[in-house]
């Protein structure tokens, strides 16, 4: 009891309510900007199960808001780093790790063992996935949204209220609204927002408080305001019956992801599940290559991309970078994620891994 003594103390909370935090399974979607301070502070507070899906990996362009990582875990999985700093946080905390993005195929078997889902991506389709099998499955569901200095917060499908569908009836186009490895976001804003999140969840379990059911709470970091809007429930959104074949593919990528040589090397010694592709000419892999490396020139890949797996990552390399780019661009836009581009090329290897390489 030592560890939640000042929550304990409470008025309203005490040893009643930290029970039903440690008797809770909360399934926690994406360990990135919004999962982190939710994650963190659940665990933290005491939740006794959380699930986390998560199939991404750490970079760079991470570190300014998702705070639970460092700059040495650069290129590691974000699944494996934040549950191992999470159980240094608290390791009286089951963690339940789900190695995947959430999809059709797979979000109601994951979701149906969880209490309340907290939804931490980034892109419309994985929301209106989350909000289906909520509503098929009557799982309260914990919504932040973060844009430029700007996030909101509800909680949808809580005891008959409003679900995400009420609020937004129809998912964009694709590529319609632009994420924020496009147009950026102010690196606290997602900490404030996932911590909305977390605070929500915590009074869903414990009975405590007002529930932001059938409200949307924005909040704008710039100039200090704060606006609730009321949502109301519309007919026949609570009657989704089977989830749909073509939500928006995730963009938890951020479309196709860089990654440097020294990355690349790590991956390479630690023996990671990668299908390395080097698209340059024959003539051009006749002077120097990675050993590890098919290869296959830039204009036969639309030809063979149907015999690569989907379930593992593809990296692209060439010579400095850009033929690989393309095709990277046009193989993550035919479906397959994660995609990667080596950035430099095998020139940036030769400058930075092996000097004794023959360039050309």
């Amino acid at each position: 009891m030592q560890r939640y003594d000042r929550q304990l103390k409470l008025e309203g909370f005490g040893p009643e309510k930290q029970q039903l935090l440690h008797n809770a399974k909360v399934l926690v979607i994406g360990a990135g900007g919004l999962g982190v301070p939710v994650l963190q502070y659940l665990t933290a507070m005491g939740v006794g199960t959380l699930g986390i899906v998560e199939h991404d990996t750490i970079s760079v362009t991470n570190l300014q808001r998702q705070v639970i990582y460092n700059t040495e875990d650069t290129g590691k999985p974000k699944l494996q780093m934040a549950v191992k700093r999470l159980q240094q946080l608290n390791p009286e905390i089951t963690f339940i790790p789900h190695d995947t993005w959430l999809t059709p195929d797979n979000a109601l078997a994951i979701i149906k063992n969880y209490d309340v889902v907290v939804d931490c991506s980034d892109n419309f389709g994985t929301r209106y996935l989350v909000n289906d099998a909520c509503v098929m499955l009557q799982k309260p569901f914990v919504y932040g949204a973060i844009h430029k200095y700007e996030g909101q917060v509800s909680v949808f499908n809580y005891k008959g209220s409003a679900t995400y569908r009420c609020l937004f009836p129809e998912q964009p186009e694709a590529g319609a609204m632009l994420n924020c490895s496009d147009i950026g976001v102010l690196g606290i804003l997602p900490g404030i927002i996932g911590s909305y999140q977390a605070n929500e969840t915590v009074k869903i379990i414990c009975g405590i408080g007002e529930v932001l059911k059938d409200q949307l709470l924005t909040i704008d970091t710039l100039y200090n305001t704060h606006h609730v809007f009321q949502v109301k429930a519309v007919a026949g959104n609570h009657d989704i019956k089977s989830l749909q074949a073509d939500y928006e593919q995730p963009c938890d990528t951020g479309g196709v992801k860089n990654l440097s040589v020294k990355q690349l090397q790590q991956w390479l010694e630690e023996g990671r599940d990668i299908q390395l592709i080097d698209v340059r000419e024959a003539h051009e892999w006749e002077i120097c290559h990675l050993p590890q490396a098919m290869h296959i020139p830039m204009r036969m890949v639309g030809q063979v991309a149907s015999q690569f797996d989907k379930e593992k990552p593809l990296v692209l390399l060439c010579h400095h970078g850009m033929r690989s780019r393309m095709i990277a661009n046009q193989l993550y836009a035919g479906g397959f994620a994660p995609v990667y581009n080596v950035e430099g090329g095998i020139h940036a290897w030769a400058n930075e891994i092996d000097p004794e390489m023959n360039m050309y």
